[in-house]
């Protein structure tokens, strides 16, 4: 496979590692981003250990709560000046509160709109708006109690980042605590017993193969993994994790002093694993005026 310039570009983006690494690791791999990445790792040569794509994509997440549920709507949009546009902004607040009454993207793209589809809604804003948009996805969440937080916020209750909690025992403020927590830290689950499998399988072979690059015996090497597997699961889960607040506590015994029990949370991030074209400043500004 012939490894193009802008793969290797994408590659040291994502893992910080030098130009002539990423070259070699791609062509060691046949050009498998992923398989890429673990080998960097393997080899020591990449300085972050968590992969993420750029999120170059424009748009909102919004969050509603009514009652006992909570949902988050991320919807697209081609640029940033429109995610600041007041008529989009309203737009993505009515498909928030459609979205209370559905339980799927799918659904809440057919759901009735001031008397329209969702998705026709959106159709006939990008006629006059002149910019693709899209309802990329919804999650939602029923619990006793439920807050939302919302990071970089836009206007209410939309923003960047959006974050639902749920919670039993009362405590509201120390719930929206959490929120906040989630959206610096991003934990991939609630708990161990929440976490993919397949992707606790992958981390554990990539720590074996880096621990057997020391070379060291393997007797050593299983307690290295052991160690090294139980701060991954801390890293990685919500109630594992060191309170932002509190980093002397983690997630679950703050909670616990604080009379709360945390049943599960929604994290969207605007552009979440989609990648866009590079662009700059320039031309967008230029793309804008040549609309209007």
């Amino acid at each position: 496979m012939t490894i193009t310039a802008s793969m290797v570009k994408e590659l040291r983006e994502s893992t910080g590692a030098g130009m002539m690494d990423a070259k070699k690791a791609l062509t060691e791999t046949n050009g498998d981003m992923e398989a890429a990445v673990d080998w960097l790792r393997t080899k020591g040569l990449a300085k972050a250990a968590k992969k993420s794509g750029r999120t170059a994509a424009e748009g909102l997440v919004a969050v509603a709560v009514n009652g006992g549920k909570g949902v988050a709507v991320e919807v697209n949009s081609e640029t940033d000046f429109v995610a600041k546009n007041a008529d989009f902004q309203k737009m993505v607040s009515g498909i928030a509160t459609v979205a209370l009454g559905v339980d799927s993207t799918e659904a809440l793209k057919a759901a009735s709109m001031n008397g329209k589809t969702v998705e026709t809604v959106v159709t006939e804003a990008v006629a006059v708006i002149g910019e693709n948009m899209s309802v990329r996805r919804m999650a939602a969440i029923n619990a006793d109690g439920v807050v939302t937080y919302v990071h970089n916020a836009a206007t209410d209750g939309m923003g960047k980042i959006g974050v639902l909690v749920g919670f039993s025992g009362g405590n509201e403020g120390f719930a929206r605590q959490v929120a906040m927590h989630i959206a610096a830290a991003n934990p991939a689950s609630l708990s161990e017993a929440d976490l993919d499998p397949a992707v606790v399988a992958k981390e554990k072979a990539v720590q074996m193969d880096i621990a057997r690059e020391s070379g060291k015996p393997e007797a050593v090497i299983e307690k290295m993994i052991e160690g090294r597997m139980k701060k991954f699961v801390a890293e990685s889960t919500l109630l594992g994790q060191a309170f932002v607040i509190n980093p002397d506590l983690t997630v679950e015994a703050a909670a616990k002093e604080a009379g709360v029990t945390i049943t599960g949370f929604v994290r969207l991030e605007v552009g979440e694993g989609i990648e866009k074209e590079a662009d700059d400043f320039a031309a967008e500004v230029a793309r804008m005026n040549a609309k209007g």
